[in-house]
């Protein structure tokens, strides 16, 4: 089969439609999206636009199913989630061509993505059986103390353009193994991974109403009138601090529940008795996953005065080797930005630091041509006052600063507002110690350039917001504690 006719071909397996209380339905209006390519800039799908009646309706259908499936048998809502676990290592193939489309990321990555999100319905499987409570004697010796976790109710999640998948499964598996209902809305740009979900559930045997898929142009006036619908019960969402704002601000009327996963600023360090290979190609995973649209990608890279020039110069020879290209192509392993508007700011911001006074060992500029790609780019001697500094780039750019003492090291990591992620190269482990207790970020990779694991928790701190997702805390967020006092005589 050629290229050509395999992205017909899964592109035309897609229901460009909502997904409500289990049946595929036309939006309110009769309008619909166009989902873009991002590599050609061409129209790939049109899906429906969803309207606010058609919200209401989704999160109806979450309500009225959500009594009978919050007692169906755990087992049950376990053995559903391994079957969507199956189908969709099984399609892999298919369901990568379809995210490298919508997306833009190389093939090999998007399949990397899809055993990622495919592991979350796996993991939550098997936690689906290990929702425990507690029995204990009372202090006083006179009663008893029962405790039991119960699902929280109808949820609405809001999932972002860059992971298409995986960051729906990691809500979506554990609201599931609960026994929570939902109502999920993709990212505009990148809807059709979500839609192909919705089938696969559907074949796995998940009843109508517990997964409902909404698509929409506008995600503000869509997404608000649910937000503050007394019948929400659970918030998630995944994106920019800036949109997070607004939602919590939009939650508070109700003191909804929330779980926010929001904006990034990672910082890279690297110490000076770490291994340079390792950790030039660390970086590489950390900051180029994803072309480095990512939150966990690393945003500011300070590194040893000894060691800094050796690194920058290491990374910018790898960084420049990268093939940038059409996704779907042999080879290429950095594919274009999601639209103009994301490759704008990259530009601006590395124009910045141009202008500021860093020195630019590879790359810098816009890719002429159909698509949205930029080159991959090392800046060295950055100095304190560029933007990239302090922004989040989600872009291909890696920035490269010196230091000369762990303590200027861990105070230039901390300098930002956001405590998402952190990594660290250091072969000393009393050193490592020092600088892993002292970030403030939730997690941190230690001498590796990925933290992501369906069985961790994953999550930030200060303004990359609060929650869990993954691993035995994940679940957690989908349930409330119901505390009984009983009288024993």
């Amino acid at each position: 089969m050629s290229t050509a006719t395999a992205e017909q071909t899964i592109l035309d397996a897609v229901k460009p439609q909502l997904y409500i209380g289990g049946e595929w339905r036309d939006g309110g209006d009769g309008g619909t999206l166009a989902v873009e390519d991002p590599a050609t800039g061409e129209t790939l799908i049109e899906v429906a636009d969803a309207t606010v009646d058609d919200a209401k309706a989704a999160l109806g259908a979450a309500h009225e199913t959500f009594p009978e499936w919050r007692e169906t048998a755990p087992r049950e809502r376990g053995d559903i989630l391994r079957r969507a676990f199956d189908l969709i290592t099984e399609r892999a193939d298919e369901l990568a061509l379809l995210m490298t489309l919508e997306m833009g990321k190389p093939v090999a990555e998007s399949r990397a993505e899809i055993a990622y999100a495919a592991n979350f319905f796996r993991w939550y499987s098997e936690e689906a059986v290990r929702i425990n409570g507690r029995f204990t004697v009372n202090e006083a010796g006179a009663g008893r103390v029962l405790t039991l976790a119960q699902p929280v109710g109808p949820c609405v999640f809001i999932t972002p353009w860059n992971f298409p998948l995986a960051m729906g499964t990691r809500k979506i598996g554990p609201a599931i193994a609960a026994g929570c209902t939902m109502v999920v809305k993709p990212a505009k740009q990148t809807p059709l991974s979500m839609l192909m979900l919705a089938q696969v559930l559907e074949e796995a045997g998940l009843p109508g109403g517990v997964v409902n898929v909404i698509t929409a142009q506008s995600s503000g006036s869509v997404m608000e009138p649910l937000i503050k619908d007394p019948r929400t019960r659970k918030l998630s969402f995944t994106g920019s601090t800036e949109v997070g704002r607004t939602l919590i601000q939009q939650s508070a009327d109700q003191i909804l529940r929330v779980s926010m996963e929001l904006g990034g600023n990672a910082p890279f360090l690297v110490f000076d008795d770490a291994d340079v290979d390792a950790a030039v190609e660390g970086a590489l995973i950390a900051k180029m996953r994803n072309g480095g649209e990512a939150c966990t990608s690393a945003n500011r890279f300070y590194v040893a005065n000894a060691v800094a020039k050796e690194f920058a110069e290491k990374l910018a020879a790898k960084m420049g080797e990268m093939k940038v290209g059409r996704g779907t192509e042999p080879d290429v392993k950095v594919g274009p930005l999601i639209d103009d508007t994301q490759r704008g700011k990259v530009a601006e911001l590395v124009d910045d630091a141009r202008e500021r006074g860093a020195k630019v060992l590879v790359g810098g500029s816009r890719v002429d041509g159909a698509g949205y790609f930029y080159e991959p780019t090392v800046l060295a001697d950055v100095p304190d006052d560029a933007r990239l500094l302090g922004e989040e780039i989600f872009g291909p750019v890696a920035p490269v600063r010196g230091f000369s003492s762990d303590d200027e090291a861990i105070a230039a990591a901390n300098d930002t507002e956001y405590g998402l992620v952190a990594y660290v190269y250091t072969q000393d482990i009393n050193r490592a110690f020092k600088v892993i207790e002292g970030l403030d970020t939730g997690m941190i990779g230690l001498n590796q350039g990925m933290v992501s694991n369906a069985g961790a928790p994953f999550g930030g701190v200060k303004q990359s917001g609060f929650g869990r997702e993954g691993g035995p805390e994940g679940i957690h967020e989908y349930l409330e504690t119901k505390y009984v006092a009983m009288n024993v005589p």
